[in-house]
C-alpha cells in the first residue's frame, strides 16, 4: 500500500496527527550498525514544531523511542520500530472541521478517496506523518556516512521571491542551522525571517523552496529504465506534504540552453577517474550516478490551512466559509529541510544496498 518506501531499505511510516503516535517500521537496515535514540533525536529535533517564531507553536518535544530491532546499541538486522508519541494535540480546534472542507488541503479528497477521514489535526494527512520519516532518515544517513562517507545537507533556497546565494559545494550544517529559517545566506536569511513573521502576523502563508546536495556520492547507483535514481528522487520529494515541484541539477532553467552550453564535458582527475567539468545533470546521467555532487530542488506551497475566512462547501454539500483555527506554520519550509533531506537520505540508502546486491561492491 502507500504507506510503504523503498526496495532494499523499506520503511512504513504509521500514525495520526492528533492519535496516540506516529512513528516508521524500517525492514533491511544492516545488522551491527551503532545508533541510539539520541542519534535519532538530532534530526527529530530539527523537524518538531514549536522551535521558533515562524513555526507552528505546537509544542511537543517528538522524543523518540526505539522499541524493537536495537540491542546493547547495535541494529539487529531484524526490523526497527521507532515510535513518537503525540503529547500537545488540540483536536478541539478542528471542531469546524468535522463537516467542512479546507480549501487546498487533503479534506475532500480523503472523504472522496475513503468516505471517512480522521479530522482532528488532518489525521494521516498532516506533515506530522514525516516524522517517521525523519526518524528513518537519521538511520539511513548514518549507514551512508559509514559505508561511503556520503553527506547530505538541505537548506532553504528561496522564500516566496527572496533567494539566498548559496554554493552547494561548499555550504555547512553549522551554516544552515545558524538561524531559524535555515538558510545559509545570513542577509537573506533575516529579510525571509521578517518576511514569514509578517505573514503570520497577517493569518496568512507563503512557500519557497528548499535545494538539497548529497557528497560522495559513489558512482553507479541507480536502476534504469523505471527505477532511475532522480525518478526515485522526485517520488521521493513529491510525496512530502505540500511539495508541489522537483528539479535536479539545471532543473527548468536547463530548457534556456542549447546541448553545446548544457553538456557536462568530461576530464581525468588526478587520480586517474573520470569526472566532469561542469555539473548541470546535477550528478545523475542515464539515471545512474556519476560520482559528482547530486543537487536537487523541491518547492513547497503555502500552507493550506490559514486564518483568513475562506470559500468552501461542507460534507452536506452546502457552500459555507471557513476561518481556519488550530496551530499552524505559516511556512513549512525551515521545517522541511530535514524533511528533505530524510527522502534523499532513503533513496540514496535503498540503492546503495541494492548496488551492493547487483555487483557485490560500491
Amino acid at each position: 500500500m502507500g504507506n510503504i518506501f523503498g526496495h532494499l531499505f523499506r520503511v512504513t511510516t504509521f500514525g495520526e496527527s492528533h492519535g496516540g503516535g506516529v512513528g516508521v517500521v524500517i525492514d533491511g537496515c544492516p545488522p551491527r550498525l551503532e545508533i541510539s535514540e539520541a542519534d535519532v533525536q538530532l534530526d527529530l529535533d530539527r523537524r518538531r514544531p514549536g522551535q521558533s517564531k515562524i513555526t507552528t507553536s505546537r509544542e511537543e518535544t517528538d522524543a523518540c523511542e526505539i522499541v524493537s530491532g536495537v540491542f546493547e546499541g547495535k541494529t539487529l538486522g531484524t526490523p526497527i520500530t521507532i515510535l513518537v508519541r503525540n503529547k500537545d494535540a488540540r483536536s478541539q480546534d478542528y471542531d469546524e472541521m468535522v463537516t467542512k472542507f479546507r480549501p487546498s488541503h487533503a479534506d475532500a479528497t480523503y472523504e472522496a478517496k475513503y468516505g471517512i477521514r480522521n479530522w482532528k489535526g488532518g489525521g494521516r494527512s498532516s506533515a506530522r506523518e514525516t516524522i517517521g520519516r525523519v526518524a528513518a532518515g537519521a538511520i539511513a544517513k548514518k549507514i551512508l556516512k559509514q559505508v561511503a562517507d556520503m553527506e547530505i545537507i538541505g537548506y532553504v533556497k528561496r522564500i516566496k521571491n527572496l533567494e539566498g546565494v548559496i554554493d552547494p559545494s561548499t555550504v555547512t550544517l553549522d551554516k544552515v542551522e545558524n538561524n531559524i529559517v535555515r538558510c545559509p545566506d545570513e542577509k537573506t536569511a533575516k529579510k525571509m525571517i521578517n518576511l514569514i513573521d509578517q505573514t503570520r502576523r497577517d493569518n496568512n502563508s507563503i512557500g519557497g523552496v528548499v535545494e538539497c546536495v548529497a557528497r560522495q556520492v559513489p558512482k553507479g547507483l541507480g536502476q534504469p529504465v523505471f527505477d532511475k535514481l532522480e525518478a526515485d528522487l522526485a517520488k521521493g520529494m513529491m510525496s512530502l506534504p505540500a511539495s508541489k515541484g522537483f528539479e535536479i541539477g539545471s532543473g527548468f532553467s536547463g530548457t534556456l540552453l542549447t546541448g553545446s552550453e548544457h553538456n557536462d564535458e568530461f576530464y581525468i582527475d588526478k587520480n586517474g577517474g573520470i569526472r566532469t567539468i561542469t555539473n548541470r545533470s546535477g550528478g545523475i546521467q542515464g539515471g545512474i550516478s556519476n560520482g559528482e555532487n547530486i543537487i536537487i530542488r523541491v518547492a513547497f506551497k503555502p500552507t493550506a490551512t490559514i486564518g483568513k475566512e475562506q470559500k468552501t462547501v461542507n460534507r452536506m454539500g452546502e457552500e459555507t466559509t471557513l476561518t481556519a483555527k488550530g496551530r499552524h506554520d505559516p511556512c513549512v519550509l525551515p521545517r522541511a529541510v530535514p524533511m528533505v533531506e530524510s527522502m534523499v537520505a532513503l533513496v540514496l540508502c535503498d540503492h546503495l544496498l541494492r548496488q551492493q546486491g547487483q555487483c557485490g561492491v560500491i
